[in-house]
This record gives C-alpha cells, structure tokens and sequence, in this order.
C-alpha cells in the first residue's frame, strides 16, 4: 500500500463549496476524501459523484444503523454510487443487513466501534457495561466472524485488533492529531505516526488540514512524515 495514499482528508465543512474549494486548494497532492453526515445532507452525496468521475476515491461516512431492510436498501443505493468505503454501525444485525446490500459492487463496509469522541465514561452514561477497548474488540470479533472488509476504531486500540482480525481487515482510525495539536472533541488519540506504526491503513484527517493556514503545505508535510514509518 502506498505511504502518500494513506491520509483520508474528511470535508466536514458546512457546504459543497466550501468543500469543493478545499479540494482545489489541496490539488492533486490529496486523491482520497470523507464525506460525513453534515455534508452529505446538503448536497454531498453529488460531491461524491463528482470526486469519483475525477478520479478520487471517496469515504462515505454514513453510519447506517436501521432495521435490517432499510440498510440492506440503502446499502444498495450507496453501492451504485462508485464510493470506496461505507461506514456502518458494528452492530452484527446492521453490519449482516449491509452485507447483503452490497451486490456485487466494489465498495467495501467499515464497521464503527466506538466513536473516538468517547470515552469509558460515556459509554457508562449511555448504558453500556463494558469500557471502550473491550467494547471495540467485541465489535471487531463480530465483525470478523461475518466477513466485513473493515473496520473504523480509535488508535488506542489498533494494537490489540490487528492480531484479532489478521492482515486483511482494513483499519481505519480518525482522531488523529499531530502532535502539539488541539484535540477538540476527540478523546482516544494518537499522532498520524503513531497510528501508521500500530496497524492503521488509513488515517482520517480532518481539522489539522483543512483548518491550516495552507491545507495543501500540512497534507503534504503529513504524507512525507508517514513515509519514513515502518
């Protein structure tokens, strides 16, 4: 796998043009794209068209979670649109429901732990017995055992999941942040580095990027630092 593909730049920016005047700053130094929730609902999914007829690859950030009809329908419906990556919750009934939608189409489904904004405590709140590391290796088992190409958790945990699911699986990891840099709301972080060295495959970045004074100088200088890890 190439060293200068592994950053995933995520357009959580507010509309299409901000977010397609982001991938004309970054030029041809960035070929692969997140689109997430916030973009998607205001004309994403044709932004996502419009990258992959350029020759990008593009990261649907979608996390379907339904009953199992409607995410095997819409997991359909995605699959024409050419996208590289679905994220689905790694719920085993929704990841079994996304499975079935895919047909026999390229994209592959990214299961999602735990979102990296939380953390032990939150998952208490909300109900959940277990802390995030046994959660997300639960996940990551279920995932495995149904056959899902990949997987999105935090980087604290790449270390224990990689040995879990083989070399096959693709890892995903945001909350991602050079080091110096804000967390905002990320909880369970590492540096692009870091990450890489764990067992990551791909890296999302947003902030760090696309909030620099040049987008195109920090991506590059990113894509030239994970070069020179093993």
């Amino acid at each position: 796998m190439a060293r200068e593909n592994r950053i995933i730049v995520a357009l959580d920016l507010p509309n299409i043009a901000a977010a397609a005047a982001m991938v004309d700053r970054l030029g041809p130094a960035a070929d692969f794209y997140k689109i997430g929730l916030e973009l998607a609902y205001v004309g994403g999914l044709d932004l996502a068209r419009e990258l992959i007829a350029d020759g990008k690859r593009v990261f649907l950030d979608l996390k379907l979670h339904d009953i199992p009809n409607t995410v095997t329908r819409a997991t359909a419906q995605i699959a024409g649109l050419g996208a590289t990556f679905l994220t689905v919750h790694a719920y085993p009934q929704t990841m079994a429901a996304a499975l079935v939608g895919l047909g026999s189409s390229g994209l592959k489904l990214l299961g999602v732990t735990v979102l990296t904004s939380a953390d032990d405590h939150d998952l208490a709140t909300a109900g959940y017995t277990e802390g995030a590391a046994a959660l997300v290796l639960r996940r990551a088992r279920q995932a495995r055992d149904l056959g899902l190409q990949g997987l999105v958790l935090s980087p604290l945990e790449l270390a224990a999941v990689r040995p879990l699911v083989g070399p096959g699986m693709c890892l995903v990891t945001p909350g991602i942040r050079p080091a110096g840099a804000e967390k905002s709301d990320q909880k369970r972080t590492l540096t692009p580095e870091e990450a890489i060295a764990g067992g990551a495959d791909y890296l999302v970045i947003g902030r760090p990027i696309t909030g620099a004074a040049d987008p195109r100088q920090a991506f590059e200088e990113m894509s030239e630092a994970l070069a020179h890890v093993a």
